[in-house]
């Protein structure tokens, strides 16, 4: 599933073009592709057309288009989805569910195309409120406006993300040592801790030295400081890279494939040897996927007797 750098990828390929953008049409191909719609809010397409785009924001893994009438588009790509810029008249290769046609001021015409294999992911038109913490509700590059408090209903539960200016270390780090949870449990769990999924948990605590069943609450702050610091380092790395890209889903907005996957060190490595001690890399099952760790490096610390 795509996570936090491969999101922000498509967000920052979309905001020069949506920003300011009117929505002239909207096509939807595949009703299934709007599950997370209420309609008793109105008809999808009825709510976008008319309005004009004012930026793309991010928080963790989901995307939304704040809009002129106060609503917003929201975004989320599930498994499999992408969200294509394309020249009117382009034929897509692949499953288009959801086209908007957009007018630009300064680029002229575009569509957007949400292609979605297999309709995991989707889109959705919600009402925004302020954000439980007053903060700008999240990352839209250097785009401000009233709108920038604001959060989407279907969001609102989601915790930030390690890079989002307002996300608060210390809160994270005291919640994280009060879990009896291991680690990975925590960092995939949205209500803590946004954006992370599989993929960079187990590239972060390889990094940090650390087992995902590490209990949080046997972690030190100097540890749980530590595993926070390789979260953020994986992450932007992964994001100055363009995200992990295993197949042709996870791709940018121009169908451009990310290549992150070439600077993994332990997720999918299993069976090759551990970048810094040459220990064969290991696979366990782990809620219902796969934690890839270092056997050697990753060791689980029992806490020490009173």
């Amino acid at each position: 599933m795509p996570e936090l750098p491969e999101v922000e990828v498509v967000r920052a390929g979309l905001e020069p073009v949506v920003t300011n953008a009117f929505v002239s049409g909207v096509e939807v191909f595949e009703p299934r592709s709007l599950k997370r719609h209420v309609p008793a809010r109105g008809g999808f397409a009825a709510l976008i057309e008319g309005r004009r785009m004012l930026a793309a924001v991010r928080r963790g893994k989901f995307l939304w288009l704040p809009l002129d009438s106060g609503d917003a588009l929201v975004t989320h790509l599930g498994m499999s989805g992408q969200v294509l810029l394309r020249a009117p008249g382009h034929e897509e290769s692949g499953l288009l569910r959801i086209r908007l046609h957009l007018e630009h001021p300064d680029h002229g015409e575009y569509w957007v195309n949400f292609v979605d294999q297999r309709i995991f992911g989707g889109m959705a038109v919600d009402a925004m409120a302020p954000a439980a913490d007053g903060f700008t509700a999240g990352y839209a590059g250097a785009a401000h406006g009233d709108w920038d408090v604001l959060i989407p209903s279907q969001v609102a539960h989601i915790a930030r993300d390690p890079l989002d200016p307002a996300f608060d270390d210390a809160t994270f780090i005291a919640r994280l040592r009060s879990t009896r949870s291991g680690v990975k449990r925590a960092l995939l769990d949205q209500r803590l801790v946004s954006g992370i999924g599989n993929i960079y948990a187990d590239e972060a605590l390889w990094a940090a030295k650390m087992h995902y069943e590490q209990p949080g609450n046997t972690l030190s702050v100097r540890r749980a400081r530590l595993l926070l610091t390789e979260v953020r380092q994986v992450l932007a790395k992964a994001l100055a890279e363009g995200g992990t890209s295993f197949d042709a889903q996870y791709v940018n907005v121009n169908g451009a494939s990310g290549y992150f996957s070439h600077s993994l060190n332990v997720y999918g490595q299993q069976g090759k040897p551990c970048p810094r001690c040459g220990t064969t890399i290991v696979r366990e099952q782990f809620m219902n996927r796969g934690s890839h760790f270092c056997p050697h490096c990753q060791k689980l610390r029992r806490p020490r007797s009173a």
